[in-house]
């Protein structure tokens, strides 16, 4: 069996990632024989199940302390290059044993989860869940599902302290566990070939695709951040929990070009350089900008874009954490604006500043972007960026195609580097529209005035960003 798919019992999958670990007490409650449906033999079971796994509950909760000096990158799935970063962290650790009863919820689970929440909050503590459940516990009925709803709670809760919550899918993760816990955290991190899905391998219909429902599957649906080796998980969690801790008033200052540095004389030539093949883009800007970063992926409707990166990282410079989404120089699909959404409310929430990087030829306009909702994802995008009360910064580093480019800008704080142009729409396009030939795209660039220097006058941008100067980091 492949190291991501064992079934790690809770307190080994607790070993995996934390390098210390204190229970908390379970809560006191006054439960029936054989519980709330007086299932016959639902007692024994559960002693059965107690002394097989040594455990009272199918969750183990306490506080953890995650990481170590030199402790490991986030590479994995989604999460792109970095160095290594040091320091602990505590948080709060959920941990299930899927030996207990399959590890599925019930009523005595509902106290534990409810109470390892109220703590988190009280101290100020994240949440981290390493999920392994079948879902809700048969023997409870309804009672039992109802439990669903009070995690769900708490979660909110939590969220709305302004507290992160990670969670980490193991072998299986299924039903109302996946629903809540898994797929309701702020990033989704899976161990590879995990067992993932609402429907569990008893009730799925007899001919469903059996490789539809795992880690691997969920990763290219959207629906999970990372797939990451247990080995790696670990230093994968102890980064995201220093990452996503770091709030900060300040707005993330704009990177220094690292394209051209002389402005262009024409609109055409504005257009030109944008377009150049070896123009530097995002993912340059974003190695020169962080010492280290993970990303996250999918904008948790089924949808993924590589074309928009998203995530955190730690600024090379002071080390602050910044939240970043950046268009890759592609047209953009609706799950890349919806996935640029998810990151700025998270950032939002968790008063994380954060840097966008503008560089599309504009929204993809196909058929199959237009059943999928461009125009919703785009407006909703808009409104996360509007609405958001941590500062947004923005630097556009290529093309500005139209309203697909101005989605991710900040209205106040956007800034442009010399090799880069906005215009409301390109200028082979405004032609048409004006009912000009091709060859009158040229000088309709130039009435459309979208040279970095035009856009500073016109009030658009607030300056075109120089080089960095040698030896000083992003």
């Amino acid at each position: 069996m492949a190291e991501g798919s064992r079934r790690f019992t809770a307190r080994e999958a607790i070993g995996l990632v934390a390098t210390g670990f204190t229970e908390l007490p379970a809560p006191e409650g006054t439960y029936g024989p054989d519980g709330p449906l007086s299932w016959q033999g639902y007692d024994a079971a559960r002693a059965r199940a107690a002394a097989r796994t040594g455990e009272e509950e199918s969750v183990v909760c306490g506080t953890a302390t995650f990481g170590t000096t030199g402790a490991g990158t986030a590479e994995s799935g989604r999460a792109e290059s970095g160095t290594t970063d040091s320091g602990t962290v505590t948080a709060v650790l959920v941990s299930f044993e899927f030996g207990f009863l399959g590890g599925s919820l019930g009523e005595r689970t509902g106290d534990r989860l409810e109470a390892a929440h109220t703590y988190a909050r009280a101290h100020r503590l994240p949440v981290v869940s390493l999920v392994a459940t079948g879902g809700s516990r048969m023997q409870e009925g309804m009672r039992a599902l109802v439990q669903l709803q009070r995690v769900a709670r708490q979660s909110a809760l939590t969220r709305a302290a302004r507290l992160p919550q990670i969670a980490v899918l193991r072998d299986p993760t299924t039903g109302g566990g996946w629903a809540t816990l898994g797929a309701g955290a702020d990033v989704v991190l899976a161990l590879p070939g995990a067992q993932v899905g609402f429907a569990g391998s008893r009730v799925r219909p007899p001919d469903a695709d059996p490789a539809a429902y795992t880690a691997e599957a969920q990763l290219a649906a959207g629906a999970v951040d990372a797939v990451v080796p247990g080995h790696e998980l670990a230093g994968t969690l102890a980064r995201w929990l220093r990452l996503l801790g770091d709030p900060s008033a300040e707005s993330a200052p704009p990177p220094p070009a690292l394209g051209g540095t002389e402005l262009p004389a024409t609109g055409w030539e504005a257009v030109r350089q944008a377009r150049a093949p070896r123009r530097p883009r995002a993912q340059a800007y974003l190695d020169a900008y962080f010492g280290h970063r993970a990303a996250i992926g999918g904008d948790r409707c089924g949808g993924t874009d590589d074309g928009m990166l998203c995530g955190f990282g730690s600024r090379a410079r002071d080390g602050r954490t910044v939240a970043y989404a950046a268009q890759t120089g592609t047209a953009t699909r609706p799950a890349g604006y919806r996935t640029a959404a998810r990151l700025v409310r998270l950032a939002d929430r968790l008063r994380i500043p954060v840097l966008t990087l503008v560089d599309t030829p504009g929204a993809a306009n196909d058929a199959e972007a237009e059943r999928q909702g461009a125009g919703a994802a785009i407006a909703d995008l808009f409104t996360a960026v509007a609405a958001a009360e941590t500062p947004v910064t923005t630097l556009l580093i290529g093309e500005g195609g139209s309203g697909g480019a101005l989605a991710l800008a900040a209205a106040d704080n956007t800034w442009a580097t010399p090799d880069s142009y906005f215009s409301v729409i390109a200028p082979e396009a405004a032609a048409a529209i004006l009912k000009r030939g091709p060859e009158e795209a040229r000088s309709t660039a130039d009435q459309l005035r979208i040279r970095p220097q035009d856009l500073v006058e016109l009030g658009v941008v607030r300056g075109v960003v120089g080089p960095r100067p040698p030896g000083r980091p992003g």
